[in-house]
């Protein structure tokens, strides 16, 4: 099966003038054309291409990388809007589409968006969609509480920043756990630290309790070796001091230094902590 919108491995069956013809194993082909024909080949080679519809509507195998395949969400920059709707960079010849009903807001030449690419299956066409939202689902989550995920941060709200958690659930995270700047689009590493009524997911950007200990302190040692052992921190220090250096909550510092302290790795004074 050729699958549109993803990479396929694709054996090379027969060349012509347009290009390469290349199949799947079960009778189904695709052109490979001549601008994307390796400069040395051998029938029965196989070749990793991405395949969707070209400006003729044609089934086409390319060897460029696109920013985006079906399933998948990233930023894109809108090259243009037209009476039909927006047309997205994403890093292909033909430019990527995003009608108006599948616009959250109203998109602008030159305004980057978050996406997420799907396949109509009327037309057989990669479409993007900036209501991210629509494509998650938090009936039956595949997450468990303290679990690492990957998110991607999706759009800000009053109390916190939303984001996308393992290309499945919506998450949230509160204001008061986020210590360091990320932006729209930023792909991290997560953890989910709560998971309340309706399967709302909290999510916290470092492990949570002793889980955190390990790390938070191995980052303090990593500093403080290179600041030649000295850091103008301790428990006493104001936590946006704290956010701003180390980009920890005061109350994360806390139980890191702590354990260091009992360790005895560091000495704690007024003026701030020294590694022994």
């Amino acid at each position: 099966m050729i699958n549109i919108g993803e990479y396929n491995t694709l054996e090379i069956l027969r060349e012509t003038d347009p290009g390469l013809f290349l199949g799947d194993g079960e009778g189904n082909e695709v052109l490979l054309p001549n601008r994307y024909v390796p400069e040395s080949f051998e029938i029965e080679d196989k070749l990793e291409v991405f395949v969707y519809l070209d400006n003729e509507e044609r089934l086409v195998a390319v060897t460029d990388k696109p920013y985006i395949k079906k399933g998948d969400f990233a930023v894109l920059r809108c090259n243009q809007v037209t009476k039909f709707g927006a047309f997205l960079d994403w890093g292909m010849v033909k430019e990527l589409f995003c009608p108006f009903k599948e616009q959250a807001f109203k998109m602008r030449t030159g305004g980057w968006y978050l996406v997420y690419c799907y396949l109509d299956e009327e037309t057989e066409r990669l479409v993007a969609s900036s209501k991210t939202n629509r494509f998650l689902d938090n009936k039956e989550l595949t997450v468990s509480q303290f679990e690492e995920v990957d998110i991607i941060v999706s759009h800000p709200s009053e109390i916190g920043m939303n984001v996308i958690v393992n290309k499945k659930h919506s998450g949230l995270i509160f204001n008061e756990d986020i210590f360091k700047d990320i932006s729209i689009g930023d792909q991290l590493k997560g953890y989910v630290k709560k998971i309340r009524h309706n399967n709302k997911l909290d999510i916290v950007l470092e492990q949570i309790g002793y889980r955190s200990i390990e790390p938070n302190a191995e980052l303090i040692l990593k500093e403080l070796e290179d600041n030649s052992g000295y850091l103008n921190l301790n428990d006493k220090s104001d936590p946006d001091t704290i956010k701003d250096q180390l980009q920890m909550s005061k109350k994360s510092f806390k139980k890191a230094i702590g354990t260091l302290y009992k360790q005895k790795r560091i000495e704690i004074k007024e003026d701030g902590i020294y590694l022994k």
